[in-house]
C-alpha cells in the first residue's frame, strides 16, 4: 500500500468542525464534573489544581476551534492535530488520577475511533500507535488512584496488564470496524452517485428527441417566413447580381435547415412509437443486434415457452441493466453467448449464459456489490471493479427484477438469471 492510498490523498476527507467541537465540549465538561465529584463529594485526594489547568487548556483550544477556525470542514491533517492533542490532554488527566486503573481510561481510544470513521487509514494508524504507547506508559507510570493510599483497594500488576490488554483489543477492534464501516459507506455512496448520473443521462437522452421534435415544429414557421421574404426581396432587387447571390445563399441555407428539422421530426415520431412499449423478445433482439455489429462472437436468442408476450415500457433502467449483463457475457465469453427467454402468467425469466471463465469463487457471493475485484488469474486485468454489475443489478431491481449469479453452467461460464413477476408491468 503506497502513501497516497494509505492517507487517501486523492480523496477529499473532512471532519465536520461542529461535530468535533461538540464531542470535545462533552469530553471537557464530563472531565470537569467527574473530578469535582471525586474530590468534593467522595472526598478523595488527587492534584486538583493541575487537573483544572489541563481541563482549562482543553476548553481554550475548543473555543479557538469554534470561533477562530473559519472553515466548516477540517482537513485530514488539521483534524488529526486536534485529536492528537485530545489524546495527550486525557492522558495527562489519567496520569494524575490513577493511570490505567482509572475507570475512564477506556475513553483514551475515542480519538482513534473518531479518526477511523471520518479520516484516513494512515491517520488512524498513527493515532492508534500513539494511543497504545500512552496506554503502556499509564500502565506502569502514574500517580496513585484517588483513594488508593487510603487502602480502599489494591490490585496486582497482572490486573493492570489485563486492563491494558482489554483496552488495546477494544482499540484495534473498534478502529477496524470504523475503517471498514466508513470505507463501505463511502464506496456505496459513490456507487449510488454514479447510478444517479447514469439514470439522469439516460433520461436526458430520451427527452432530447422530444425536445428536437418540438424545436422542429416551432422553427418551421419562422424558417418558411424567412424563405418567402427572401424570395420577394430577390424579385424587388432585380438586376443587382451581388445582392441576388447573397439572397440565393440565404434561401438555400433556409431550405437546408428545414430539411434537417424534417428529418429530426420524422425520426422522433418513429422513435416515439418504438419507445412507448416493447416486448422482451424484441428488446433482447435489438440489444443483441447492437453487439453483433461490434463483435464476431456467436450471440443466440433462444425463445422457449415464451407464452406471456407482455408489452413493457422501454425504460432506461431495463435497457441499461440488460445491456450491462449481456455486454459482460460478450466481453468474457470465448466464442458463444446464449440468451434464453421463458415466460408464462407467473414469471418472466431471462438466462444469460456464456462460455467464458465464469464467475470466480472468491467473489460470487459478493456479486452485485460495488468495487469488488477477483484474484482469479482467469480474468484479465480489465475485468473492472464490479461497478457496472452493481448499477445494472440495482436498476433492474428497481423495476421489480430478481437476479441470481451462478457459474459452471451448460456452456461452462457464467450464468445470470433475471426474473420478473409479470404483474409488475401491468399498470
Amino acid at each position: 500500500m503506497n502513501f497516497s492510498t494509505l492517507f487517501r490523498t486523492k480523496e477529499n476527507l473532512n471532519l465536520d468542525k461542529n461535530t468535533l467541537t461538540i464531542l470535545r465540549y462533552i469530553a471537557i465538561f464530563g472531565q470537569f464534573i467527574a473530578i469535582n465529584i471525586v474530590f468534593f463529594y467522595l472526598e478523595l485526594q488527587f492534584p486538583l489544581k493541575e487537573s483544572y489547568i489541563i481541563i482549562l487548556i482543553g476548553l481554550i483550544t475548543n473555543l479557538l476551534l469554534q470561533f477562530k477556525v473559519k472553515v466548516n470542514q477540517l482537513k485530514d491533517t488539521y483534524a488529526s492535530l486536534f485529536l492528537l492533542y485530545d489524546l495527550f490532554q486525557l492522558s495527562s488527566l489519567l496520569y494524575l488520577t490513577g493511570g490505567i486503573l482509572n475507570p475512564f481510561s477506556i475513553l483514551l481510544i475515542i480519538p482513534t475511533i473518531v479518526s477511523s470513521t471520518f479520516l484516513s487509514m494512515g491517520t488512524t494508524i498513527i493515532l492508534g500507535v500513539i494511543t497504545s504507547f500512552l496506554l503502556f506508559i499509564l500502565t506502569f507510570n502514574h500517580l496513585p488512584l484517588p483513594g488508593f493510599d487510603q487502602n480502599i483497594f489494591d490490585v496486582p500488576n497482572f490486573y493492570k496488564q489485563g486492563i491494558l490488554t482489554a483496552i488495546l483489543i477494544g482499540l484495534v477492534f473498534l478502529s477496524y470496524f470504523g475503517i471498514r464501516f466508513a470505507g463501505e459507506t463511502k464506496k456505496r455512496s459513490e456507487a449510488l452517485r454514479k447510478l444517479q448520473e447514469v439514470i439522469s443521462k439516460e433520461y436526458e437522452l430520451e427527452s432530447l428527441g422530444g425536445q428536437a421534435a418540438a424545436a422542429a415544429h416551432s422553427l418551421g414557421t419562422p424558417l418558411a417566413t424567412i424563405s418567402v421574404v427572401a424570395k420577394e426581396l430577390k424579385k424587388e432587387i432585380g438586376g443587382d447580381k451581388e445582392t441576388s447571390k447573397d439572397i440565393d445563399l440565404l434561401i438555400s441555407q433556409t431550405k437546408r435547415c428545414s430539411e434537417i428539422l424534417k428529418k429530426i421530426s420524422k425520426k422522433q415520431i418513429k422513435e416515439d412509437v418504438f419507445l412507448s412499449s416493447i416486448k422482451f423478445e424484441d428488446l433482447l433482439e435489438e440489444i443483441i443486434n447492437s453487439f453483433k455489429e461490434t463483435s464476431s462472437k456467436d450471440i443466440n436468442l433462444i425463445v422457449e415457452n415464451d407464452n406471456n408476450k407482455i408489452a413493457i415500457q422501454r425504460t432506461p433502467e431495463i435497457i441499461y441493466g440488460l445491456r450491462n449483463f449481456i455486454g459482460n457475457a460478450v466481453k468474457f465469453s470465448k466464442s458463444q453467448v446464449n440468451i434464453n427467454l421463458r415466460s408464462d402468467q407467473k414469471i418472466i425469466e431471462i438466462k444469460i449464459n456464456d462460455d467464458g471463465p465464469g464467475i470466480p469463487e472468491d467473489i460470487i457471493q459478493k456479486m452485485g456489490e460495488p468495487y469488488i475485484k477477483s484474484k482469479s488469474k482467469e480474468l484479465s486485468d480489465n475485468s473492472g471493479l464490479g461497478l457496472g454489475t452493481f448499477l445494472g443489478k440495482t436498476l433492474l431491481e428497481r423495476q421489480g427484477g430478481q437476479l441470481i449469479f451462478k457459474r459452471n453452467s451448460k456452456l461452462g461460464g457464467a450464468l445470470i438469471i433475471l426474473s420478473w413477476d409479470p404483474n409488475n408491468f401491468i399498470s
